[in-house]
């Protein structure tokens, strides 16, 4: 039914009165946005263990909300997307198009293009010039085997067709090596440089594409082709000559004044307008004259970073996400009938990937890359995805495109795209520095000892992680407790600040990786941002406490943001990892609530292959939550001992702790009656239990153990202690009779101590194995005695948990516990205890 769209109001009178807000612009607007947005996300969640980009799951879940699934039931597609409907959602999701391609203009620095070199040059004109020649061939092909293909011009048809399979997706191939880790690797370079020289030609053949096509179907002359190309190349020349220099003097204005004035932030908005109102008016598509216009904003300075912070959320959160579904209410697969179109699919995919592969291959060969990087690379340039689904749509809409040959391009850019990732990952490991082979001087026990290792440092190093600004205090008052006497040369301390920052596919987040790693790598950065509270914080700390302060910020996905901790750890050979616990207390209630839980997952993966100790550390406000001079610092600390690698190494850090004049060190060994000693334990077998759920359980090392070596190793631990700490160091031993966890965690309810350090207990003593026998895990990765003090009810004091780090007793697993008598196994291992 025919609507006359200047009859439909914006709103409603509302549903009492008997308007149904389907019939009115704003409400349908609304609906269509959060259907659009609801299911965009569902997929993105869904694909996001695939590694996918978000661009993916935005185009996927267009194409589902279109006539090529949901959209077959005329109910749902009248009502929801009504024909009347489709220039309100393609006008709005025009503008977030048009801003969007301002922030790909923005992300482009063309002075990298200039660096790049001839390498970059030589791969972007293969990859760009053989896909084209192949999209001509099977345009030929095309327009003969689909109906109708054939009533759009020769000349716009094929250069469409050439640029649809010769274009690289910059801005999704720059998310996609972000998340591999190879953005800042020579690889990456080289990729970005020829994918933004690909950008840019394919930005120019689309521009003839479109000339070409105006006034599609009807008959004009060639003159106005040239007078649109003409009128196009002398919009670009005065935005590079007059505007370029002028939105430099507004960004040196804007940064002089310290970003508080919205003038230059408005005018430069507006100047993305005028330059899309502008192409437009010429004859080429809007979106022409914002991508241009990106390119003039200097990329230096403050100013892109806040030009970006200010739109990118409301742009590709909300806007970008309707350009998708107007795109897929465009496709409809089910005009693709019989196995002629999908052979013809099959083929537009062969050639599309085979013309960009093998020319890219051929040249990086030639370039003197190895085979395994130019595969490789060729497959990154293959990436298509938002700037292949611009040019189609714009073929649609300049009906050079049918529906059988859209829907046919569309699942091509989508397939290609999809393999991206996987392929990359399986064929391409990039190499990483090796890890030093000097497992003991990982250990705090000999960066304390009076007679280190020869290969120990006179440093104690310590990388000290941080997920967000409300960590800094108590971190900074732990760091204080731990660094000791300034006046002892043997143990100086030497503190590296990782700031781990998840990786999105947010501009700014794209912008990070390229100025916070260097080869892949999080590198050393100095003090940059004033306005940055993490550097400000340390920094002064660092000036007021004589300590070396280096800071670096690994941005990563959450499932590989490990890599950057250990890699970091291990090239500043650190002895000591300091991590945030995922749960925080509540400054409103004071119970412990969840900050993100995808980083319990990190802080796990740190412990299973950090080259050095670790230490867990759960804040309650440590310090009273404010920063502590370090004059005025006065903590009460208590290690707690139970025995075992684990404990001796919290030991140790105690001692650590000791030298520090305002800390009061409470060491509390919990022994049985046996002389204060364990002396009257027996061997216990652990069995490895691998049908428990880690995720549920407490793991615990099944390597073999000397008993009696380790409770040597526990004696001289305690002595060495005493004897360092005389004086200065209160030492208690305190009989188990009945419930120990409770004993523990008296400890923690006593208000007497600021923190706890305990051990993770991977070699459970003889005390403990009847508390483990049915004790439920909340949280694994603290061990038994850590878990019951971060579980349990009115405990108020901080705690931190150390995990020795031991290459021996480094698999860990559920066990059982095997009482004597019962049947064992050569695979079962002897633990520290006795039931």
């Amino acid at each position: 039914m025919a609507v006359n769209i200047t009859s439909i109001k914006t709103t409603s009178n509302g549903i009492w009165q008997g308007d149904n807000p389907l019939h009115f612009a704003l409400p349908l607007l609304i609906i269509q946005t959060v259907l659009v947005l609801v299911l965009s996300r569902l997929l993105s969640f869904l694909f996001r263990p695939l590694r996918q980009p978000k661009v993916i799951a935005e185009i996927i879940a267009g194409i589902i909300l279109g006539p090529s699934a949901i959209g077959r039931n005329k109910t749902y597609l009248n009502n929801i997307f009504p024909s009347w409907s489709t220039p309100i959602l393609e006008t709005v999701a025009n503008i977030g198009l048009l801003f969007f391609l301002f922030l790909v203009g923005l992300e482009l620095d063309l002075t990298s293009i200039r660096r790049s070199g001839r390498r970059a040059f030589s791969i972007a004109a293969a990859g760009i010039t053989l896909p084209f020649a192949c999209g001509v061939g099977v345009a030929f092909v095309l327009r003969r085997a689909i109906p109708g293909a054939d009533k759009a011009g020769y000349a716009p048809f094929l250069v469409f067709m050439g640029v649809a399979l010769s274009i690289t997706a910059f801005p999704v191939l720059a998310r996609i090596l972000a998340e591999l880790k190879l953005l800042t690797t020579p690889l990456g370079e080289i990729a970005m440089a020829a994918a933004a020289l690909n950008d840019m030609a394919a930005w120019i053949l689309l521009a003839l594409a479109v000339a070409l096509s105006s006034g599609e179907g009807t008959h004009h002359s060639p003159i106005i082709t040239l007078w649109v190309l003409l009128s196009g190349i002398v919009f670009v020349a005065v935005q590079f000559f007059l505007v370029k220099p002028a939105m430099s003097w507004v960004a040196r204005r804007s940064d002089d004044e310290g970003g508080e004035s919205e003038l230059w932030i408005c005018l430069t908005l507006a100047g993305v307008l005028i330059s899309g109102f502008m192409t437009d008016f010429i004859g080429i598509h809007a979106i022409f004259g914002a991508f241009v216009f990106g390119l003039t904003i200097p990329k230096e300075g403050e100013f892109t970073g806040r030009l970006i912070e200010r739109i990118e959320d409301f742009v590709s959160g909300l806007l970008l996400p309707l350009y998708f579904a107007s795109s897929g209410l465009k496709t409809n697969v089910a005009s693709m009938k019989g196995g002629k179109s999908w052979a013809l699919l099959v083929l537009v995919i062969a050639t599309a990937c085979a013309g960009k592969i093998l020319g890219t291959f051929v040249v990086a060969l030639g370039c003197k890359m190895s085979a395994v990087e130019a595969i490789t690379l060729g497959f990154l340039m293959n990436t298509k995805g938002l700037v292949e689904l611009i040019v189609l749509n714009i073929g649609k809409e300049r009906k050079v495109l049918n529906d059988e040959t859209f829907a046919i391009l569309v699942l091509m850019a989508l397939f290609t795209t999809f393999i991206t990732t996987p392929t990359v990952m399986a064929i391409y490991k990039p190499a990483r520095p090796g890890r030093h082979s000097l497992p003991h001087r990982r250990k705090l026990q000999y960066s304390f000892s009076s007679q280190p290792s020869p290969s120990a440092s006179t440093d104690l190093r310590i990388l000290a992680c941080i997920h967000a600004t409300r960590d800094i205090n108590s971190l900074i008052n732990l760091i204080e407790t731990i660094r000791g006497q300034n006046n002892n040369k043997n143990s100086h301390l030497k503190l590296y600040i990782l700031r781990l920052v998840e990786l999105t596919e947010r501009s700014s987040s794209i912008r990070m990786v390229r100025s916070a790693r260097r080869n892949g790598l999080p590198f050393l950065r100095g003090w940059r941002d004033p306005q940055d509270h993490v550097a400000v914080a340390f920094s002064a700390y660092a000036q007021l406490s004589h300590v070396r302060v280096r800071p670096f910020t690994a941005i990563s996905s959450l499932s590989t943001m490990h890599e950057d901790v250990c890699t970091v750890a291990d090239q500043r050979r650190v002895s000591l990892i300091l991590l945030p616990f995922h749960r925080h207390r509540s400054d409103h209630s004071g119970d412990m609530e969840n900050f993100r839980p995808g980083w319990r997952a990190v802080n796990r993966r740190v412990q299973r292959e950090a080259p050095c100790s670790v230490g867990l550390f759960v804040d309650r406000g440590f310090g009273g939550g404010e920063q502590v001079n370090p004059p005025d610092v006065a903590h009460g600390v208590c290690v707690v001992f139970f025995g075992g690698p684990d404990d001796r190494e919290a030991l140790a850090l105690a001692r650590r702790m000791a030298e520090h004049p305002g800390v009061n060190i409470t060491a509390m060994r919990f022994v049985t009656e046996n002389n204060g000693c364990e002396d009257g334990r027996q061997a216990v077998k652990l069995k490895p239990a691998p049908s428990k759920n880690a995720e549920k359980s407490y793991t615990f090392s099944t390597a073999d153990v000397n008993i009696e070596r380790e409770k040597e190793l526990d004696e001289a631990a305690i002595e060495n202690f005493r004897q360092k700490t005389e004086g200065t160091c209160r030492y208690e031993e305190k009989m188990v009779r009945g419930n120990v966890i409770e004993s523990v965690l008296s400890i923690g309810q006593s208000s007497e101590y600021g923190l706890i350090i305990v051990g993770k207990g991977r070699f459970p003593t003889s005390i403990m194995v009847a508390e483990l026998a049915g004790r439920p895990a909340e949280h694994p990765e603290l061990g038994p005695i850590g878990d019951a003090l971060v579980s349990g009810h009115d405990v108020v004091s901080s705690v931190l948990v150390i995990q020795q780090h031991d290459m021996i007793h480094s698999d860990e697993m559920p066990v059982s516990l095997v009482r004597d008598g019962e049947a064992t196994t050569g695979k079962d291992h002897q633990a520290m205890s006795e039931p």
